[in-house]
């Protein structure tokens, strides 16, 4: 048993996975088995293929990613590759274990949904922050795919375990807001398809320390694991680390030391939001991974220590709500569009800021 990538099937719940990185583990003729595989950008710059995938795995080391390579456990285009290979655009690029991926239990569980919409094809669900999505590393039971897999029992068609079907994208455990869950195989490809090529819309409602100063703007910067706290992503600035992303900012209204801001995803890389405001130095309120969990600005006065601690209180996880979803239905093809309201934490959060602002008229 070789242990070089042991820990990168230990998945996290905020670990960005989709249908292109997630392969059916059917045994290789060399006995081995392809627990993921990732698809290079058009746009993808040359870089170590060590460094494009320890940006993409979570839980591992760029020393053990080279060993893996030097053993044949990487793979590009199919076929085996050292570590100092440089990736290529539209390159595919797997990574092999000698086991198959270990299989996680789908137990359906009577779990409230939201569900704004559903068809015989799809659905639509506003998620509550603090509900995991994915069962993974110390969340196994409790998750929205539990969840589903109860409110779905009796549907024949749907198999919680089977990949093909069921989350076409994610949202953090912490982020409330809408996300579209596929029925069909068939939906899930074609929805997939729509993500990957950036065709969905997807609008998000956050509340971020300081005051925008311009009414709009775009953060562009590739985004990967952070060296130094393998838990956070960070903003490689040079092109030569992580993958590409851009968000696109409105501010909706300033609010003495805070702004709320619309943000447009063109990309949908892990912690995005999250990461671009805080590389803009506009780290989301009570984002406690990023450092919103201080008072970030505003004064010193007891006072108003007390005030930032009741809004902690009151929003007690990142102020980000995925507030509007749109797409193409996979099987009329007609434009599909959703909105949700604010949840009560970021109403009253925002309506407490809204009163301190004017105050200081």
């Amino acid at each position: 048993m070789i242990d070089y990538l042991d820990d990168i099937d230990d998945e996290q719940e905020e670990l960005e996975q989709d249908s292109l990185n997630q392969p059916e583990t059917t045994e290789l003729p060399n006995g081995l088995y392809e627990h993921f595989r990732f698809v290079a950008d058009k746009g993808q710059s040359l870089i170590r293929v060590d460094k494009y995938l320890v940006d993409r795995l979570m839980n591992t080391t760029r020393s053990r990613v080279q060993l893996a390579a030097d053993a044949g456990y990487v793979l590009v285009n199919n076929k085996p590759v050292k570590s100092n290979y440089r990736v290529k655009p539209l390159d595919v690029i797997s990574v092999l274990l000698d086991r198959p991926r270990r299989e996680i239990e789908i137990i359906p569980e009577e779990i409230p949904l939201n569900i704004v919409y559903e068809d015989d094809d799809l659905l639509v669900v506003n998620k509550p922050a603090g509900l995991v999505v994915h069962p993974g590393h110390g969340n196994y039971t409790g998750t929205l795919l539990n969840a589903l897999a109860y409110y779905l029992k009796d549907d024949p068609y749907y198999d919680p375990s089977d990949p093909r079907l069921g989350l076409v994208h994610r949202i953090d455990k912490d982020t409330s807001g809408l996300l579209v869950v596929a029925k069909r195989a068939g939906a899930k490809s074609d929805l997939g398809m729509q993500f990957f090529h950036k065709t969905t819309q997807r609008h998000y409602q956050a509340l971020v320390w300081g005051i925008v100063k311009e009414d709009e703007g775009r953060v562009e910067g590739n985004i990967g694991r952070d060296p130094r706290d393998r838990m956070r992503m960070t903003v490689f600035p040079d092109g030569y680390q992580g993958k590409p992303a851009v968000t696109h900012y409105r501010v909706l209204e300033r609010l003495g030391y805070v702004t709320l801001v619309e943000c447009r995803l063109e990309t949908g890389r892990t912690h995005q939001i999250r990461v671009h405001m805080k590389h803009i130095g506009h780290t989301l309120f009570n984002d406690e991974r990023y450092g919103g969990h201080e008072i970030l600005k505003g004064t010193t006065f007891t006072k108003y220590r007390q005030f930032i601690q009741n809004c902690f209180e009151i929003c007690p996880r990142q102020a980000l709500h995925a507030k509007t979803l749109g797409f193409v239905h996979p099987t009329t093809r007609r434009e599909m569009f959703f909105n949700s309201e604010l949840p009560d934490d970021m109403r009253q959060l925002i309506d407490k800021w809204r009163i301190y602002a004017n105050s200081k008229d």
